[in-house]
């Protein structure tokens, strides 16, 4: 299965691009709020995580191998997740994720409803079965970094990510571990790694 593939972004058109990797040409499946994160990025060279799946009618043996792309992993980690959903499947969320996904998990996490179902192809019955299936795997990926900057740096994401695992790990309740994270990156500080920014963490408490 191929997790992650590098190459030069040739072209990208609707809900698809094409990636240059040596002689050959991919093309991967991309969620809208993926096109926007990329539409500068045409001729240059793009990392992208991915997840691969069977499109078709098993039952008339038409399965086409498909590949689904998105800039961070964490990004991968919750539509994998989204698609878990009854009545959702990877066609629907890749229709459905016109947002990023801190809007999206944290219209899950606050049980808008409302919200969730003005997504494309989600109506009132499918937001309720994503708030009831997922309402209490979505806090990391609603972190507020970066919810109102969408040019919050990748690694930003990742250790925040890693940082809220590690402050449940240690106790710390959901509110309180993003709340201190939140905080944390309000002091507009760069941090290196992980410990680093568990470090500032407490010793601004």
């Amino acid at each position: 299965m191929i997790t992650k593939i590098t190459g030069r972004l040739v072209a990208l058109a609707g809900d698809a691009l094409t990636l240059a990797v040596g002689a050959f040409e991919y093309e991967v499946l991309i969620p809208e709020f993926t096109r926007r994160q990329l539409q500068d990025s045409i001729g240059k060279e793009t990392m992208l995580h991915t997840i691969e799946y069977m499109d078709g009618d098993p039952s008339r043996g038409r399965m086409t191998p498909r590949m689904v792309g998105f800039a961070l992993s964490i990004e991968r980690e919750f539509f994998e997740l989204f698609c878990q959903v009854d009545g959702v499947g990877v066609k629907k969320a890749l229709r459905a994720m016109v947002r990023p996904v801190q809007e999206v998990a944290a219209l899950i996490e606050d049980q808008d409803a409302k919200g969730l179902a003005a997504l494309p192809g989600i109506g009132p019955a499918t937001a309720e079965r994503v708030i009831a299936k997922l309402r209490r795997k979505v806090p990391k990926f609603a972190l507020l970094i970066g919810r109102d900057s969408p040019d919050v740096a990748p690694r930003e994401l990742d250790l925040a990510s890693e940082a809220f695992e590690t402050l449940r790990a240690l106790g710390h309740s959901e509110s309180d571990a993003r709340r201190l994270l939140d905080d944390a990156f309000g002091r507009k500080k760069k941090y290196k790694d992980v410990e680093e920014l568990l470090r500032s963490v407490y010793e601004n408490r």
